[in-house]
């Protein structure tokens, strides 16, 4: 486990969001601490998906507040993209540029906007593909490494802007099984590394090994909280529980 400091690097206060008139989150609180790995569980429609979302302004949130490494989020384009900075996504979907090699996908951001020379951003890159197992790809394009690989390049290029949080929204849910492990083992690693991390997943193994808090999710609302060890020995909830006999028979 991490050794976490006192003060959050994520602040979530009475968080609101609906869509229309359906509410998605209904008043969530949530402290994160540096080098915290948090994984968030929850059956789909929950609000998962949401939270984070919020946390770098893809979704706005209508009340309450959201503040991320010392910035609160508002309205206001330079707090957004000062948190955009910080703050690395990891998605379902991979989102590489077909047309550009691995390596132009992962060196394009530093470029652009953290306004690196191209011989640092190309020296970071290769680093970053050594470290997630794919260094032989990086003239590569998407199309022809398979999705695990694919997703390996992603995280990658999350971690070129040197983000300090990074947040990964189900990210193996879209690979065949046996891709799952691959991507697992570079999330496993960085987790060891010191890296804040917010996890959404239903992978109870990775939850288990890594996670220093575990949040289940559902109706849009935090309904329980806890350490792996006494989440899934000791849940309070009656809703947790029926949730892990569902999840953990599979």
């Amino acid at each position: 486990m991490n050794e976490t400091a006192v003060t959050p690097i994520i602040l979530c206060q009475g968080v609101h969001k609906s869509f229309g008139a359906v509410p998605v989150l209904q008043g969530v609180d949530l402290e994160v601490r540096k080098g915290e790995v948090i994984v968030i569980i929850g059956p789909s429609g929950s609000g998962k998906s949401t939270l984070i979302r919020t946390l770098n302004r893809l979704e706005p949130h209508d009340a309450g507040r959201v503040i991320v490494n010392g910035v609160e989020l508002s309205d206001d384009l330079k707090s957004v993209d000062a948190v955009r900075r910080e703050v690395g996504m990891v998605f379902q979907q991979f989102n590489l540029f077909p047309h550009l090699t691995i390596l132009r996908n992962i060196t394009l951001a530093p470029i652009h906007v953290r306004k690196w020379p191209a011989e640092k951003a190309d020296s970071v890159a290769r680093a970053l593909l050594e470290r997630v197992g794919i260094a032989e790809h990086a003239d590569k394009f998407p199309a022809q490494l398979s999705g695990g690989q694919q997703q390996r390049v992603a995280i990658a290029r999350a971690l070129a802007m040197q983000p300090e949080i990074m947040m990964f929204d189900e990210p193996t849910s879209a690979l065949d099984p046996e891709m799952i492990q691959e991507v697992l083992e570079v999330m496993i690693e960085l987790a060891r590394s010191g890296m804040t991390m917010l996890v959404i997943t239903h992978e109870m193994g990775f939850a288990r090994e890594v996670a220093d808090r575990i949040i289940f999710f559902d109706e849009g609302r935090i309904v329980e909280e806890a350490t792996p060890d006494v989440f899934f020995n000791n849940p309070r909830h009656e809703r947790t529980k029926l949730f892990l006999s569902k999840v953990l028979e599979r």
